[in-house]
């Protein structure tokens, strides 16, 4: 009879046979990346890569030729020194932003390496600002507004780029502005973004690693008004947040700041006369006003900036773009479909999106134009009743800032589909109830206008600044959407 053998053998026998597989099967575990301490005030990003190289390497790689994505649109920064004209992708831009930089060269943004380049590339008679046009692109910044004040804000551009140190002066962000030196823990540098945070009642000193992983991104990736004062220099530089909440800075009440406060008028719009604020790349505002991943508790840094392995190493993608450009590694993270599934996901949302706001931005422009019809008849002495006309105004603003919301956001509607619709929804809505009490103040005042309104785009696309024609450039511009023919296609909206 054979000796019985015990089962705590048997069971240490199988163990030690399957161990090795399990092993050979599992992922390496990420190697400690090495710290150390950054001298203080340090802009320069190499110093910073002698210790980070890993993330030093893939910050460079903004700088790099993008893949086009699978979007077709949102393409900027694609093709290297392509830049993409968003006066051409929506033409009733060319009309609304008439009288300011905007309806002068306004291009898709590019990689993050490329976003003071792009500054000094453009049309000259876009960098007559100031300073303050500065406050997002480099990380000179913060330390050239402490130590030269209102100067800073308010002298010509160019003169305020060339006291930012030769070698930097087409550095974009940087390792500085958004790290501590000593522990590489994430930082507010933008005092801007601390006192608007402050007004809606945010605790930015007790914030979360994860919440700092989209505040971070906040700094720049907001909407601002420059305070004017009364020679219109700029004097401060504001988020547009009181009244708001966390979670819920809504375009209400951002234009409940900006649109009865002439401190914060920065241009006179051509068609209208109407003196306006403007309001610029609010992914922050977008994405937190109850988006479905913001409330998810995803950041900024989960989808732009997904974990990803170098060697050994496992650290945030510092190359950032948008993960249609990296085969969607972040949504597959959470999302089981197929690349091609979550790709059309993104596409309908897009395409859904392009529609309403061409709707509302045509709908706007009509109205626009029926506001210089208004304006002749009263310069010819035709009396328009003026409680039809506050209230056209009124109308027309709303419209206006909510297109020019939507227009300025730099998702086309995928950080938050259900608020884009909303936001669009209303801008026609309000659009549309415009056109109709200036059509009655006008038949009223005996002024025939016309079913149809001739928008005149070919006006106001070509001969714009000082490059002259709308592609006669070094810079090569491209329409990604394909709209060649700028005549009215409002007609083709049914407007």
């Amino acid at each position: 009879m054979k000796p019985r053998v015990p089962a705590f053998l048997i069971l240490a026998a199988l163990v030690v046979a399957i161990l090795p597989l399990g092993l050979g099967c599992a992922p390496d575990e990420p190697e400690t990346v090495k710290t150390g301490t950054i001298p203080a005030d340090t802009f320069d990003p190499k110093v910073w890569g002698d210790v980070y190289p890993v993330q030093y390497d893939l910050w460079l790689a903004t700088a790099e030729d993008r893949p086009a994505g699978e979007s077709p649109y949102k393409r900027g920064g694609d093709e290297g020194k392509v830049v993409y004209d968003k006066l051409s992708e929506y033409p009733f831009m060319a009309l609304l932003f008439n009288g300011w930089g905007f309806g002068v060269e306004y291009n898709e943004p590019r990689g993050h390496a490329h976003m003071l380049t792009d500054q000094i590339e453009i049309d000259p008679s876009r960098v007559k600002t100031g300073g303050a046009c500065l406050t997002c692109k480099t990380p000179y910044a913060t330390a050239m507004r402490e130590e030269q004040g209102a100067s800073y804000m308010a002298d010509p551009y160019l003169e305020v780029l060339s006291r930012i140190p030769e070698e930097h002066r087409e550095l974009g962000v940087a390792c500085i502005d958004c790290h501590d030196n000593e522990t590489m823990a994430l930082k507010l540098s933008r005092p801007a973004l601390t006192t608007a945070l402050e007004s809606i009642g945010f605790d930015h000193e007790g914030a979360t690693r994860q919440q700092m992983r989209t505040l971070a991104c906040a700094q720049c990736h907001v909407t601002y008004v420059l305070q004017r004062d009364e020679e219109m220099k700029p004097v401060e530089l504001i988020y547009p947040w009181q009244g708001s909440s966390e979670g819920a800075i809504t375009i209400e009440n951002i234009i409940d700041v900006i649109k009865d406060e002439p401190s914060y008028y920065e241009w006179k719009q051509g068609v209208t006369g109407f003196k306006l604020a403007f309001i610029r790349h609010p992914e922050y505002e977008f994405f937190t006003a109850g988006s479905v991943h913001a409330n998810a508790g995803l950041s900024c840094a989960d989808c732009h900036m997904p974990y990803t392995r170098v060697g050994s190493a496992k650290v945030s993608d510092h190359n950032v773009t948008s993960p249609l450009k990296n085969e969607l590694e972040a949504c597959r993270q959470c999302h089981p479909s197929s690349i091609e599934d979550l790709k059309d996901q993104v596409v309908q949302i897009q395409e859904r999106t392009l529609s309403m706001t061409n709707r509302a931005g045509y709908a706007t422009a009509v109205s626009a134009k029926l506001f210089e019809t208004t304006h002749k008849a009263q310069e010819s002495g035709e009396k328009i009743d003026q409680a039809l006309y506050d209230q056209a105004k009124e109308l027309y603003l709303q419209a206006f800032y909510r297109t020019n919301y939507l227009g300025a956001e730099n998702s086309l509607g995928f950080h938050n589909p259900s608020e884009a619709g909303r936001i669009a929804g209303d801008a026609v809505a309000m659009a549309t109830q415009c056109q109709a009490l200036l059509r009655q103040a006008l038949a009223e005042a005996g002024v025939s206008v016309p079913a149809d309104i001739n928008l005149e785009l070919g006006t106001y696309l070509n001969n714009r600044g000082e490059k002259g024609l709308m592609f006669d450039s070094e810079v090569e511009l491209k329409d990604p959407t394909g709209v060649q023919d700028l005549l009215t296609p409002a007609e083709s909206l049914g407007y």
